[in-house]
């Protein structure tokens, strides 16, 4: 399918995934999909961004980004061919969401508190979706969002209402407090939940020290991938039958070698 000298690369893009959602002619594969069955790819697609951001290269950043895109657009298309929206309306959608977000931009209100005026305007439309009374300050924290992200969103949204420590003692102090509590935990069950309330005090303690805790996480396991591949390569390519004793030597080998 040529570009055509009127056809813009979104429309091009949009006429290509209409062709193959097309029930005469269409990919197969294409056309049994729905919002369920791509979500996960959608997922890993934005994963997909993320790394290339990390990696710092441009063509790999465009590259990912188009096939992010691709998923909007997938997307959209299973809604037009259901009836319930297309391209444009997600577009639309979005354009509006910012311009009312942004009223010191693109409106007549100025305020001080930028941040403040975004809490309460995504505050307000929380409030006017609920059709069943007030909502809670934690709705819309999507349960998809990988577990320590979401405790973090859910910490932050609480705080914003008051409730968290008013200093970094408070979670410290629960740490120490939920260690004891795994400690004792008698059961694989209770062993399960004590982990889960360590874990979540450790995402409060980090937020208290202005560490984003999803970033902090994915740097060290990137930097234990790559002391254990620098491990391997020591050992002659695998860790293997060595003892432990002899395994530690080359992990604070390779910690002493990153050491300016």
């Amino acid at each position: 399918m040529a570009e055509t000298a009127a056809q813009s690369p979104i429309d091009r893009l949009l006429a290509i995934m209409a062709q193959l959602r097309n029930p005469d002619g269409g990919c197969e594969w294409d056309l049994a999909q729905d919002f369920s069955t791509i979500a996960p790819y959608t997922i890993e697609e934005a994963y997909e961004v993320a790394d290339a951001i990390a990696g710092g290269d441009p063509a790999a950043i465009c590259d990912e980004l188009g096939d992010l895109l691709l998923q909007v657009v997938f997307h959209s298309q299973i809604a037009t061919d259901d009836g319930l929206f297309g391209f444009d309306d997600v577009a639309n959608a979005i354009s509006e969401k910012m311009e009312r977000r942004h009223p010191h931009i693109f409106g007549e209100t100025k305020t001080d508190d930028v941040r403040l005026q975004w809490e309460q305007i995504k505050a307000a439309e929380r409030a006017s979706r609920a059709s069943d009374g007030p909502t809670s300050a934690l709705s819309g924290v999507a349960l998809s969002l990988p577990a320590l992200l979401r405790a973090q969103k859910l910490q932050s949204r609480a705080a914003r209402v008051g409730f968290d420590w008013p200093d970094v003692n408070g979670p410290r102090d629960k740490i120490a407090e939920e260690l004891v509590e795994v400690a004792e935990a008698a059961s694989d069950a209770e062993r399960h939940e004590e982990i889960g309330d360590l874990l979540f005090a450790v995402v409060n303690y980090a937020s208290h020290l202005g560490v984003d805790a999803e970033s902090a996480l994915r740097d060290a396991n990137m930097k234990f991938a790559r002391r254990f591949a620098a491990m391997e390569a020591r050992a002659g390519g695998s860790l293997s039958g060595l003892s432990l004793d002899v395994q530690e030597s080359h992990w604070q080998a390779v910690k002493a070698s990153e050491r300016p």
